[in-house]
């Protein structure tokens, strides 16, 4: 067995890993690079095989740092199925049509305006092309192993991240090697804690949080501080979150602070209708999570869905202090960078992020202290308040990343990945003195055998 890493190597994004024995070949995740211009640009690179030549795709879950290069991955010429869990399926249908539409409308608004250095600017790939990859999903059941070739078997066990995240263990012939994945929090709010995986001979670990631990604070009264400050001077509060995950267990988080009367009864809108459609995915996967029915129907009922290009447009003019959850969570793209110009200038306003901002992007720009973020081809001014509120992230923190790993029995060799350098070191330097495990960061497109 042969394992290359094509992505998440020095980064958080673009995770991508090849697994090549007895003529098959796996891609274990298909995602897109974001972040620094240096990492886009990997996205329009050959790869380092011919797309054909891959066999089949399985995919950890939805995100689109994890899902999102599929459908290029499929106009490259890949011709077979795209392995993953029943709601992983049914979230890359909402996430990956509405990327392409995404990458279409940038590109219009680019090509209209004048401030793209390609004539024309052309998306990735469009929403129709993303549509059709979708026909080459095929749904795998937790818990359950599957032969798909001679000397091949997989199983997916629960990883807690979001719905339908995933680990994965893959064995051959005399040999094993456990991809985490992303990897949820014990103490999540919403989501259920990832599942302790049986032992294999190599694992590949996520970093995200492996500098760091998750701060022990209040979190629901973090919000609620933030919410009622910014109220008080009469402004907005703009959340980038990520439509599928964050923005649900925002939502959520309000309801419960204004049940209990810990913020003012302000208006919510929730201007991602993908984000929207989710609610209907949490409902029909109850296992995976510790919403109720009940809660799962306030999301919905207890905020205002704007659907339309009208309706969000009309969001960047408001005069009353309210809440805008909108996508994306880094502030890359969608909505919400619309609602950053019109917000992001004013001092009576604050711009709330709630999870990892990855390095090169204007979500961690913002949280570092920018007085200025480029948008749409101009700069627009930051003198709102900008909070980051870690505590509420979905991904787990260095000790419960090592937590997970105790149920290994001295693998041969584990490789940190998908977490920025001084992260991914920390972690590497955290398994070695913790296990005595030989541990390894590689780099993009280190190859390894096993």
């Amino acid at each position: 067995m042969r394992i290359d890493f094509l992505g998440a190597t020095g980064t958080v994004t673009g995770s991508k890993y090849l697994l090549t024995h007895a003529g098959r070949r796996l891609l274990v995740d298909c995602g897109l690079f974001q972040g620094f211009k240096q990492l886009r640009l990997r996205n329009w690179e050959a790869l380092q095989m011919d797309a054909a030549h891959i066999d089949a795709v399985l995919l950890t879950h939805a995100h689109l740092d994890h899902s999102g290069f599929v459908p290029r991955l499929v106009e490259l010429g890949f011709k077979g199925k795209i392995f993953c869990t029943a709601a992983t399926r049914a979230l890359c249908g909402l996430l990956l049509p509405d990327s392409g539409h995404l990458q279409e409308e940038e590109a219009d608004f680019a090509n209209r305006h004048g401030h793209s250095r390609h004539n024309p600017a052309l998306p990735l790939y469009t929403e129709q092309q993303a549509r059709a990859a979708l026909k080459r999903f095929e749904v795998l059941p937790f818990d359950e192993a599957s032969t798909p070739w001679p000397g091949w078997s997989w199983r997916l066990s629960r990883a807690g991240h979001i719905l339908g995240a995933g680990s994965l263990r893959v064995e051959w012939d005399g040999g094993s090697i456990l991809f985490s994945g992303d990897l949820g929090r014990s103490d999540d709010i919403v989501m259920m804690p990832p599942d302790k995986v049986q032992p294999a001979d190599y694992v590949v670990v996520e970093s995200t949080y492996g500098d760091r631990l998750h701060p022990d604070t209040d979190t629901l009264g973090e919000l609620a501080s933030a919410i009622s400050r910014t109220a008080a001077r009469g402004g907005v509060v703009v959340i980038p979150a990520f439509a599928v995950g964050r923005a649900q267990t925002l939502l959520h988080c309000i309801q419960l602070l204004k049940a209990a009367r810990r913020i003012p009864d302000m208006p919510v809108y929730l201007n991602s209708p993908m984000a929207a459609g989710v609610t209907d995915i949490f409902r029909a996967h109850p296992d995976e999570h510790r919403l109720s029915e009940t809660q799962c129907a306030a999301l919905q009922s207890e905020t205002v869905i704007v659907r339309t290009v009208e309706e969000s447009k009309r969001l960047n003019s408001l005069k009353y202090p309210s809440i805008i959850v909108s996508a994306s969570g880094m502030a890359t793209g969608g909505r919400v960078l619309h609602h950053l110009k019109a917000y992001a200038p004013d001092a009576r306003n604050t711009i709330l992020f709630a999870g990892f901002q990855a390095a090169g992007t204007r979500g961690a720009a913002l949280v570092g202290g920018a007085t200025s973020v480029k948008i749409h081809g101009a700069y627009v001014p930051v003198r709102a308040e900008v909070i980051n509120l870690e505590s509420l992230s979905a991904h787990a923190d260095r000790e419960q990343l090592l937590g997970w790993l105790d149920a290994q029995k001295s693998p041969k060799r584990v490789f940190v990945t998908h977490g920025e350098p001084a992260a991914a070191d920390a972690l590497r330097l955290a398994i070695e003195e913790r296990h005595r495990w030989q541990c390894t960061v590689p780099d993009y497109r280190d190859s390894f055998g096993l």
